[in-house]
Order: C-alpha cells, then structure tokens, then sequence
C-alpha cells in the first residue's frame, strides 16, 4: 500500500500545474509578452482619434451646460451657467420621450431588416454560380457606395406620387408614400436597407467561406433543411461576426440623420416622423437653441457609448471562450 501512495502522488501534484508543471511557476522556454506592447501598437491610432474626438466631444458637453443661443453667439449677452438646467429641460418634454421612443423602434426595425436581408443574400452567394454572384457583389457595392442624398434622392422618385414607377406598377394612383406617418417611416426604412445591407451580406459572406465544407455537408447528409442548417450549424460558427455587424448597424441607424431629412422634409409633416438627430438639428440650428440641441447630442453619445461597452464586452467574453 505505502508502495502505491508513493507512485501516485507525483503524478497527482503534476496533473494540477496548468502548464504540465507545478502550479504558479511559468514555462521558461515560452514567449514572454510585454503588457506595453498592444499599447505601442494602438498609439498612433489613439492619437489621431483622440485629436479628432476629444476636443469635439468637449466643447459639446461643455455648451450643454451653459446658457447658449443666437444672443451668445452674436456676443449681444454673456454666456451664463445653467447646470444641469438644460438636461432637466430636456428630460421634461415630452416631445423627446416620444422622438427617442420612435427612434429607438426605428432603428431596430432597419437593423433587423437589415440583418435578414444581408445573411439572407450572403447565404444566396453562396448558392449561385460565379457571374450571378459577381452581379450580385457588384450592384451591391454599388448602392454601398452610393451618397445618402443621392440615394434618397433617387428613392424619392421611385415613389413620387406623379411620376414614380412605384405607384403605377403597384396601381396605387397618387398615393404619397411621405404623407403619413408609417408609410414614411417604411419608405426611409427601406432606402437604409438598401444602402446598408451589403456591409451585412459581405462580412457574412466572407464568414460564411470560412466555414470548412465538411461539417455542411454532413449537416446536409443528416437531412438538415437549408433553415435548420443556418439555425443550428451556420448562426453559431458566424456568432462573432454576427455580434460586429449587429453592433455597428446599431450604431449606424441609431443616429440616421441624412434619409429622415431629405426624405420626410426635415422630419415629416408637423415632426411625426421626427428622430433624435433631427431633432438635435431643429433645436440647434432652426430654434437656435445650442444648448439644448447639445444636450441631445450628449444623450445620444451615451445611449451609442453603453451599446459600444455591451458590444466589446460581447467580444471579450466570446476571446475567453475560445
């Protein structure tokens, strides 16, 4: 018995070091990393974005707190302190909950169609053959890289209710797709879908070729359909991938400013189709409150900044698991 006890406790202390050695000594073959090393890396960056960002990010927060319109501009009145005076103004109308309510349901809308359409397409791509797929890439990239006015411009006149293609094949007559409220919010939504689905099909796409051929094909052999072999093989391989582009669309029809404006005239017919970016515009610049329309702005960059921390959180938790 003492023979065995002996044999086995070497072994026993061995197993628990994380390295193959005893516990809390490092491998002195390995690589040493410097902590300073990624910092190194990233310098560069940080301080262009830093010179670009900071200074901006400032005078915004700083204007929010103080008493700032056309008389301060002008120099006619001094600039007076007001606290959190602006915010508390702000949190009190009650045309801000429901702009920052329709903004939130609207960029929800267009980042989940957005979604379906690009990992929808990106799955196409992967079906058809070399030309239609480089068809397919090119009008994509193509209305990636068209101007937000041209192409809301050009959506415009799709439906106009005169002359629009749109409504004489759909035999609505004179309809105005920009008159009521919902039908205006889907037109918009429907021309950020267009210009921002290809970023989705292409990062998909590029994931999708990633993935090794084996484990579809013996998804395919098991009599998996094409959705149960998205759902179950395809959506978990792609979750990394998934979580970029998810992220950044959000961040990207959160703060749509270009679309809502040009297409609904400067947010709709008495601001029923109003979100927060325009209505940060109407306050600053058409009421000539800077204060206020700032104050929007600082809401705003928190809301994108808390969705910023969940998404690198996301990211980091997703490195530790593999």
């Amino acid at each position: 018995m003492a023979v065995h006890e002996t044999a086995v406790k070497p072994v026993t202390s061995v197993r628990k070091g994380a390295t193959g050695g005893p516990r809390g000594k490092r491998n002195p073959g390995g690589p040493r990393k410097s902590g300073w090393t990624p910092w190194l890396y990233l310098a560069p960056a940080i301080v262009v974005l830093g010179a670009l960002l900071v200074y901006p990010i400032y005078q915004l927060g700083l204007i929010s707190f103080l008493e700032y319109t056309q008389a301060q501009v002008s120099g006619g009145e001094p600039t007076t302190f007001k606290g959190l005076g602006n915010y508390r103004e702000l949190f009190a109308d009650e045309q801000f909950w429901q702009v920052l309510t329709a903004t939130v349901v609207f960029a929800a809308a267009c980042v989940v169609s957005t979604l379906a359409v690009g990992c929808a397409l990106a799955v196409l791509l992967t079906r058809v053959r070399a030309l239609p797929r480089l068809a397919l890439m090119m009008a994509a990239l193509g209305a990636w890289a068209t101007p937000a006015v041209t192409g809301s411009t050009v959506w415009l006149m799709l439906f106009d209710p005169d002359f629009g293609p749109v409504n004489r094949i759909l035999g609505l007559g004179d309809h105005s797709w920009t008159y009521g409220r919902y039908s205006a919010f889907f037109l918009v939504l429907l021309e950020v879908v267009w210009c921002s689905f290809p970023f989705v099909m292409v990062t998909v796409y590029a994931g999708i070729r990633a993935i090794p051929t084996e484990v579809l094909e013996a998804a395919s052999l098991d009599g998996a359909s094409q959705w149960r072999i998205w759902r179950s093989v395809m959506a978990p391989m792609l979750r990394p991938i998934l979580v970029i582009v998810t992220i950044q669309s959000v961040i990207w029809d959160f703060k749509v400013f270009t679309q809502i404006y040009v297409m609904t005239n400067g947010g709709g017919i008495a601001g029923q189709n109003m979100v927060l970016n325009v209505y940060a515009y109407q306050q600053a610049f058409a009421s000539s409150q800077y204060s206020l329309g700032s104050a929007i702005g600082v809401v705003m960059l928190l809301i994108l900044l808390a969705v910023t921390l969940v998404y690198l959180r996301l990211l980091r938790r997703q490195g530790e698991e593999l």
